[in-house]
């Protein structure tokens, strides 16, 4: 297939128009299914990539990455940040604070609520993980407009209806092993 563009003529690769066909004669659900798979497989590759970079998880690069943008920040707040569980905020801390790039203070009247700081380790993280920290797919929402968002929020509501999803599942980080 040849395409005018600006007066000069464009060759596009008949492996590209032959899988462009064969998408469109795809019925719906195969489409969408496909577009499922690219949207958890990118997901996926970023999440190793970051892993591969710097040796820790998508969701620990997260919470690092919040905790280095508000010093002090308690585990429930953290929590709240990346809408997770705060026992799964927990364990994330634990896994930093062992890995020595996050630090636990107990400063004021209450001995009992913890401070986060980032650690000299976990800033070096951050300058070698690849962004978004947050991952690709929150990073994209956060990019749609709110009529597209709701729209896609209901839409997702009828799917997970149908697959009669576990609503515990809603606060595990899609980085987080």
């Amino acid at each position: 297939m040849v395409t005018k563009k600006a007066g000069l003529a464009i060759q596009t690769p008949k492996r590209e128009i032959s899988a462009a066909r064969t998408a469109q004669s795809l019925d719906a659900p195969k489409r969408v299914l496909r577009k499922f798979r690219l949207v958890f497989n990118t997901v996926k590759t970023h999440f190793q990539s970051i892993e591969k970079k710097v040796g820790i998880g998508g969701a620990q690069v997260w919470a690092l990455s919040v905790i280095a943008n508000n010093q002090g920040i308690g585990v429930s707040d953290l929590a709240l940040a990346l809408d997770i569980h705060q026992t799964t905020a927990s364990n994330l801390v634990r896994g930093l604070v062992k890995l020595e790039m996050v630090e636990i203070r107990k400063n004021g009247i209450d001995r009992r609520t913890v401070q986060l700081h980032v650690l000299p380790a976990g800033t070096n993280i951050l300058k070698k993980a690849p962004a978004p920290f947050s991952g690709v797919l929150p990073h994209a929402l956060e990019q749609l407009d709110a009529k597209t968002l709701e729209r896609l929020d209901k839409d997702l509501a009828k799917l997970m209806r149908l697959l009669d999803t576990d609503a515990s599942a809603a606060r595990i980080p899609l980085g987080h092993k």
